[in-house]
């Protein structure tokens, strides 16, 4: 089940690759990830110690919990393989290349997060993707026709 999308990653960045992690979360976390309260549009994740965290991601406090809520805005922890986190720390070594998060959603009752391997595009590339999207909405809908 699809829980939320990063859809400014995808008009911002280009993406390279998509790599599926899980996410260590706290209870109250992910009973506000099912209700679809969480934001990935500014998030990014890092690599320190060989451990990759979430950084920025916002994942509202859920309203019926007490005083054991959680902070809305704390760096989480994603799981990955090690041959995985290697894998990625040689690719962000590149000049220009970032880890961001495209979408969170199930898998059998597990949240996952699929990162993507992003190189940032600049405005000219950014007006080309609209205008590509244009032109191919504007044949569909001639086919219709």
């Amino acid at each position: 089940m699809n829980l939320t999308k990063n859809r400014k990653a995808w008009h911002d960045y280009e993406v390279i690759e998509t790599i599926e992690a899980g996410i260590v979360l706290q209870g109250t976390e992910v009973k506000s990830c099912v209700l679809h309260n969480a934001n990935l549009q500014d998030g990014y994740a890092q690599i320190q110690d060989n451990e990759v965290w979430l950084y920025n991601v916002h994942i509202s406090k859920f309203d019926q919990a007490s005083y054991n809520n959680h902070d809305p805005y704390r760096k989480r922890k994603l799981l990955l393989h090690r041959r995985e986190i290697v894998k990625l720390n040689r690719a962000i070594q590149q000049k220009g290349v970032t880890l961001i998060p495209l979408g969170l959603y199930t898998v059998r009752g597990k949240v996952k997060v699929s990162l993507g391997l992003c190189k940032g595009k600049n405005k000219g590339d950014k007006r080309e993707a609209l205008r590509d999207k244009q032109v191919q909405r504007d044949m569909d809908q001639a086919m219709k026709r």
